[in-house]
């Protein structure tokens, strides 16, 4: 069943009680990596838990599967060309949370790209400590991501 989430905007990613933070560097320049992450159908060829996304309300928000079914309507709450792409969840069907975002915050790092995602969210007692517990298939996930869109931007 899709629940309704606390709306929340783009201070949340410094002040959520749990913070996920990940930085992987690339060989892609920053513009690249900006442009991938703002082509939203894009993000279903380069992160594997993706099966599907789409944009919506002319681009202001996304509507995203994971594989699994986990779906997300989200609403992009930052888009700062080529710096800061960030979105909040606004409807899931994700059990006990209660208001999630994430940021992803680009910088030069030589010829390539520094890539820093932060996963924000609250929830409920068990929803957090399933978080603790999915840290390190976050981090997988992410490099995993990140690595496959240097690839695809390689190319």
């Amino acid at each position: 069943m899709a629940r309704r989430l606390r709306p929340v905007g783009p201070d949340f990613v410094t002040t959520a009680p749990v913070r996920h933070v990940f930085v992987r560097e690339v060989a892609a320049p920053v513009a690249a990596v900006y442009s991938a992450l703002v082509d939203v159908p894009g993000w279903a060829e380069w992160f594997p838990q993706v099966a599907a996304a789409r944009p919506v309300d002319a681009g202001a928000g996304r509507d995203i599967t994971l594989t699994g079914g986990i779906r997300f309507r989200e609403s992009v709450i930052a888009a700062k060309a080529p710096e800061v792409y960030a979105y909040r969840i606004d409807v899931t069907n994700l059990p006990g949370v209660r208001a999630l975002a994430e940021e992803w915050r680009l910088a030069p790092a030589g010829t390539g790209t520094r890539v820093r995602w932060t996963f924000a969210t609250d929830g409920t007692a068990a929803y957090r400590l399933a978080l603790k517990v999915a840290r390190g298939g976050q981090a997988r996930a992410f490099r995993d991501a990140v690595r496959s869109l240097d690839r695809r931007l390689a190319a």
